[in-house]
């Protein structure tokens, strides 16, 4: 039962438009508030993300059941410049844009499983889960 809704991510108000989706969907699923805040504020961040240093990309929201499992996964993809140094990134404090530099590793915190590919020049793919607990 895997199903996906998209957001494409161009301006401010598509960020807003992908964090709006994730939280419909924590809430179809059952989450709690507390979850459904980590679940948008992972969204606002990899969206946000997307929009600095990609231009373009797409949020994608899957509903999961594995095994009886519940839960929700965002996709977030984008064919930017991509990141050469994943673990400076993934370091808390980091920033490139001078923001507090909570980004990824803050969406590594917020959520259950993590899992970023990217190389320079091949854009960015993050795999975040939080399951129902």
């Amino acid at each position: 039962m895997d199903i996906q809704s998209c957001v494409t991510i161009i301006n401010e108000w598509d960020i807003v438009a992908a964090r709006q989706l994730g939280r419909n969907v924590a809430k179809e699923l059952g989450f709690g508030t507390v979850d459904q805040a980590r679940i948008t504020t992972a969204i606002s961040e990899l969206a946000r993300n997307i929009y600095l240093y990609a231009g373009k990309g797409q949020i994608c929201i899957d509903k999961l059941n594995e095994n009886g499992k519940v839960g929700l996964r965002i996709n977030a993809a984008d064919s930017g410049p991509g990141i050469s140094e994943i673990r400076q990134v993934m370091e808390d404090g980091y920033s490139t844009s001078g923001g507090l530099g909570a980004g990824l590793p803050g969406v590594k915190r917020l959520m259950d499983q993590f899992d970023i590919d990217s190389s320079p020049g091949n854009g960015t793919k993050i795999i975040a889960t939080k399951w129902l607990r």
